[in-house]
């Protein structure tokens, strides 16, 4: 295989930093772990390498909850990029907004994944047959597209999270069916009940270790099966139906929603 560039955001975090070392366990790859601790990002990446043996492995930073930070960190890109892991996720316990005005944990987990497929289509393009990965969950359902950021409902993180995963499902329909015509696919899949800083906010442990919940992330990303499949939902490296995205009204709301939310454009396609 030639050699791969790939993007994992939220790397530092404990499913995020497994997908990247196994990605990087693969020497053909190369791994960019984009992050918003530099201290943490350093001390990752020093990690990856000792465990891989991969030195191409680095950081960038960046604020996935802030659009004008995806763009900075797309424009200073330079090369290919052949494989996007959208992992990145918050669940904070309050309700709280970005600088833009946005609620946070609906900026992170859903504009996040969906700015970063907009603001790096153009290289996934240019280097396809590419993929996006975006990392979900099956603890999803409660989507109210009339209260996506809780200005109506009371706020609680629970909800907002199964919200967020939710439109991660749901949101793969509509961006499969715009970029397959240029050779990138879009999945999404469950990674598995890990116990991370993640799901103690939501009153949960974990029951499966962090290599094991990268498992499917990693197998989107680097096996033929993430390449062949586009706008489907795996758990346990098994395509699952998905009545979220079968619903393609409400994809298509969603997506609209999305793109009004924080000044997206689209993706140009």
């Amino acid at each position: 295989m030639e050699h791969q560039v790939a993007i994992v955001t939220g790397a530092t975090g404990t499913i995020g930093k497994a997908i990247a070392r196994q990605i990087a366990a693969h020497q053909d790859y190369e791994v960019v772990l984009l992050c918003r601790d530099e201290r943490k990002a350093k001390q990752a990446v020093k990690e990856i390498i000792t465990a891989t043996g991969n030195s191409q492995v680095r950081y960038e930073l960046v604020d996935v909850s802030r659009r004008a930070s995806i763009q900075a960190v797309a424009e200073r890109w330079r090369g290919p990029l052949h494989v996007l892991v959208n992992n990145a996720a918050i669940t904070p316990r309050s309700r709280q907004e970005t600088p833009e005005g946005i609620e946070l944990q609906f900026a992170t987990n859903v504009l996040g994944y969906l700015w970063m497929t907009e603001a790096f289509s153009q290289y996934l393009k240019d280097s396809a047959p590419a993929r996006v990965v975006d990392v979900a969950s099956t603890y999803a359902g409660g989507l109210d597209l009339s209260d996506l950021e809780f200005k109506r409902r009371r706020y609680d993180n629970n909800q907002a999270y199964r919200q967020s995963k939710q439109a991660n499902r749901m949101l793969v329909v509509a961006l499969a069916e715009k970029l397959k015509l240029y050779g990138i696919s879009v999945n999404a899949c469950h990674p598995g009940g890990v116990n991370s800083k993640l799901s103690n906010n939501l009153g949960f442990g974990g029951s499966v270790s962090p290599d094991e919940g990268a498992r499917t992330p990693v197998w989107l990303a680097t096996t033929a099966i993430g390449q062949q499949e586009t706008g489907k939902y795996f758990e346990r490296m098994r395509e699952v139906r998905c009545r979220f995205g079968e619903d393609k009204q409400a994809v298509t709301e969603l997506y609209a929603a999305c793109l009004s939310t924080g000044g997206s454009g689209g993706l140009g396609v």
